[in-house]
């Protein structure tokens, strides 16, 4: 069982660990990649202690942001006269 059910957007985006965060009672931070989160997976955990918490999101915000960043820039039309 979850220490707690948590929504991504109560969660903090780190740069420095590139995952978002959340508070731990131990007074470390709960992780969880955005590969985990594209992996469809809903666990983030503390690295310090053995407590993780469910996290909700929509899948689907992170499913396509792989698409937009690998997809090539739209083309201009060609003018054919």
């Amino acid at each position: 069982m979850s220490y707690d059910d948590v929504e991504i957007e109560d969660m903090e985006w780190s740069d420095e660990l590139q995952a978002f965060t959340y508070p731990c009672p131990c007074g470390d931070l709960f992780q969880i990649t955005k590969e985990d989160l594209r992996a469809g997976e809903e666990i983030a955990r503390c690295p310090s202690c053995s407590l993780y918490i469910t996290v909700i999101y929509n899948a689907e915000d992170f499913s396509f942001d792989d698409h937009k960043n690998n997809m090539p820039p739209p083309q201009k039309p060609i003018t054919v006269a």
